[in-house]
C-alpha cells in the first residue's frame, strides 16, 4: 500500500511540471488558434510547429534539449522518427482542412 502511494505521488510529482509549462505555453502564446489552415504548405509548417511546443512542452531542460539535438543530427532513424511526428500531426491537419477542400 505504502509502495502504491509513493509510485502514484512519483508520477504526480513528475506531471506536474509539464502541466505548467503547459498552462504557461497557453497562457502567453497560443500558437493553435485553429486547425484550418488555406494550403497544404501552412498545414505542415502548423504541424512543425505543434512538434516543436509539444517537444517544448515535455522536455523544459534547454540543455538536455541541445543534448539530444546533438545525437539526432548525426543519425538517420532519429530524424525520420521526428519526420514521422510532423507526418501525424499533418494527418491530423489534413483531415480538419478536408484534405483542402477537394
Amino acid at each position: 500500500m505504502i509502495t502504491k502511494k509513493i509510485l502514484l505521488l512519483t508520477a504526480l510529482t513528475a506531471v506536474i511540471p509539464v502541466n505548467l509549462a503547459a498552462q504557461e505555453m497557453m497562457a502567453n502564446d497560443n500558437y493553435l488558434p485553429s486547425l484550418i489552415t488555406e494550403t497544404p504548405y501552412e498545414g505542415r509548417q502548423l504541424a512543425m510547429t505543434i512538434v516543436r511546443k509539444t517537444i517544448g512542452t515535455i522536455q523544459t531542460d534547454v540543455a538536455a534539449k541541445h543534448r539530444v539535438r546533438a545525437k539526432y543530427a548525426e543519425d538517420p532513424q532519429l530524424l525520420m522518427n521526428a519526420a514521422e511526428l510532423v507526418a501525424i500531426e499533418f494527418k491530423t491537419i489534413a483531415i480538419a482542412n478536408d484534405y483542402w477542400r477537394k
